[in-house]
């Protein structure tokens, strides 16, 4: 299973969101895969300022906020 968060450096939701999924895959024993969409032109035009973004398997998952147990369900899934 791929996780991977979209996001920017200096965004305080970027930074919530990736210690919510963080702990849920430590505990699953998952990796995160972080991307800095201003890195990238296309990323950055694509995502704008809606960051951030968890995708799960290429598919968007959550935007802006998620919750421990929220991501824990959609893992079950």
């Amino acid at each position: 299973m791929r996780l991977t968060l979209y996001g920017r450096a200096g965004c305080e939701l970027c930074d919530d969101m990736l210690a919510v999924v963080k702990r849920v895959a430590d505990e699953r024993g998952l990796s995160v895969e972080t991307v800095d969409v201003d890195t990238d032109p296309c990323l950055a035009a694509e995502y704008g300022f809606d960051v951030p973004v968890l995708s799960i398997d290429g598919e968007e998952a959550f935007r802006h906020r998620v919750t421990e147990a929220a991501l824990r369900a959609r893992l079950r899934d």
